[in-house]
């Protein structure tokens, strides 16, 4: 025991000196911090040296990285969380969105139609007007029909989605200019909703909406990338310092401009369509996978549509239409081949499915995947993952899926879903279920489908109170999970699902600063109230890029 003291003694002199020579740019004291970090899950102070976390700890030890030039903040016992991730939005088009017409709180068909003839009376003639995230079970579940609309929008061709992104409204002209009429031929997996008297409604779903969306003449650079500052700028007052984007290849050439001018103040996982795995390929192959700004390497593929819409494929029909159970909008085979070629390259594949016969198809292609292609650490990813079988469940921790979901959607859904698919609901939205089965949960948005404000997200996760306040103990309430749950499935897993989790989610030594400060302790308040709280500060790399007073 004698020989090992000069040795301790020495690796003490060492430490100590390593704190000496290091000193902070910020040191933030008096705070309540969750950290995410098991070894260490709560500290008071953060120590801050360029972009990375020096020291999680107590107020004694922080100040040993006191220099002259470092920053002292009191955080007056505020609360203090890793900067949320919110792992599936479509970026550019939410900061397209936040200048467009606001449909999603229309509660008639007249506030509708209202809105939409005051914001087409300040446009140019010829404009299209696009967005407006428009949702019909607000007034019962009338489908809007361009005749609503015609009278108001002259001058200016429409494009308006609903606000799960798998429907749209277009107007005459838009019909016109789109090259549309009665005797359009259908399409696979979409349909042009028609009257009784075999007349377009103006109403187009799933690929009947995506393939008009080409011929809509693009926004210019300039504009595009003031819409991805609009988008940074919103998200960060939300908490939100990184996010995965669903966007595209144009998408992402807006965030490299932004990148290369040093512009970018949110970090971004941008990742392109499926069938572009290729492409990807290539690019990954000749310029890399990015950094900790913005990071390639990730296909998003589809197998069905929505709920909302009516297009998510279940084994049964709906229980309003027994006639129907939605549809897939890519075949099995089509994304059993796309998904084994682009696995073999290494990249990650992260795929819609809501109903439960599309997630029960897209994991028996997960599974035939590793069969043949091997077992690895590749974190396939289910977007949404929303309507489940029982049996199937289990599945996600056997295969390693990661269930990446919008906890928002269960209390806006949770109005009306009811009457959609009945006792089905009873594994929709399955928080619970998924955790005690041992999936790995990750929680974002979907904005702009659905607000990209994480708070919200938890407090629905929580409480699962529904948008309508007929659910007061929550809906389907034993899907009901844990604040601390809730919390980790927005910062450590939203890393894990990136794989990043050794460079930010958590607050820890050596990991990124990015950070948030709250103004209530989301572990003491009523669940109820965690919608209010109010976000102070967010930080991204040591850098403040909001504050609530500025």
């Amino acid at each position: 025991m004698k020989k090992l003291l000069p040795i301790i003694a020495l690796a003490t002199l060492i430490f100590s000196c390593g704190q000496e020579g290091q000193k902070a740019d910020l040191i933030i004291t008096n705070a309540v911090i969750w950290t995410a970090d098991e070894a260490n899950p709560s500290a008071t102070s953060l120590v801050i040296a360029g972009d990375r976390i020096l020291y999680v700890g107590n107020e004694q030890m922080a100040m040993d990285y006191n220099g002259k030039n470092t920053q002292l903040k009191d955080a007056n016992g505020a609360f203090m969380v890793p900067g949320f991730i919110d792992t599936h939005v479509h970026f550019l088009t939410g900061g397209q969105n936040l200048s467009s017409v606001q449909l999603r709180t229309a509660a008639t068909p007249e506030e509708f139609i209202q809105r939409i003839a005051d914001f087409a009376s300040t446009q140019p003639t010829g404009a299209w007007i696009m967005g407006g995230d428009w949702d019909h079970q607000n007034w019962g579940g009338e489908l809007p029909q361009r005749s609503w609309i015609d009278s108001v929008t002259r001058d200016n061709p429409i494009l308006l989605n609903r606000l799960d992104g798998h429907m749209a409204l277009t107007n005459s002209l838009g019909l016109e200019l789109l090259g549309l009429d009665a005797e359009v031929e259908p399409v696979d997996g979409g349909e042009f909703i028609r009257s009784a008297g075999g007349e377009l409604t103006g109403i187009l779903t799933d690929n009947a909406y995506y393939d008009q969306l080409i011929k809509v003449p693009a926004f210019t650079t300039e504009k595009n990338e003031a819409y991805v500052k609009a988008a940074m700028k919103y998200v960060a007052s939300h908490g939100v310092t990184s996010v995965h984007d669903m966007d595209g290849f144009g998408a992402q050439s807006v965030y490299e401009s932004l990148h290369q001018k040093g512009e970018l103040t949110t970090r971004i996982y941008s990742n392109v369509p499926l069938a572009n795995w290729a492409r990807l390929n290539d690019k990954v192959e000749s310029k890399g996978r990015g950094d900790e700004w913005l990071k390639i390497g990730g296909l998003k593929g589809f197998v069905d549509g929505s709920l909302g819409s009516h297009t998510a494929a279940f084994f049964e029909g709906y229980s309003d239409e027994p006639s129907s159970n939605g549809f897939f909008v890519s075949t099995q085979d089509e994304l059993l081949n796309d998904v084994l070629q682009a696995d073999d390259k290494n990249l990650q594949i992260m795929i819609h499915a809501i109903g439960d016969s599309a997630n029960h198809t897209l994991l028996n292609i997960y599974e035939e995947v590793q069969r043949i292609n091997g077992v690895k650490d590749r974190r396939s990813r289910i977007e949404h993952a929303q309507h489940l079988s029982i049996e199937d469940i289990p599945r996600f921790k056997e295969l390693g899926v990661i269930p990446v979901m919008q906890p928002y959607h269960a209390i806006d859904d949770g109005r009306w879903a009811e009457k959609y698919i009945g006792d089905r609901i009873k594994t929709t939205y399955a928080f619970r279920s998924l955790l005690d089965a041992g999936a790995r949960l990750a929680f974002g948005s979907d904005w702009f489908v659905a607000p990209p404000i994480p708070l919200l997200g938890i407090y629905a996760a929580v409480t699962r109170q529904t948008l309508d306040g007929a659910n007061p103990d929550g809906w389907v309430p034993e899907q009901k999970i844990s604040v601390e749950e809730a919390l980790k499935a927005y910062t450590l897993t939203g890393a894990y699902a990136s794989f990043e989790e050794d460079l930010k989610g958590s607050l820890e030594e050596g990991k990124l600063a990015d950070f948030v400060i709250l103004d209530q302790n989301l572990l003491l308040i009523d669940p109820v109230t965690i919608k209010d709280v109010k976000v102070l500060e967010t930080y991204v790399g040591g850098t403040k890029v909001f504050a609530v007073n500025d």
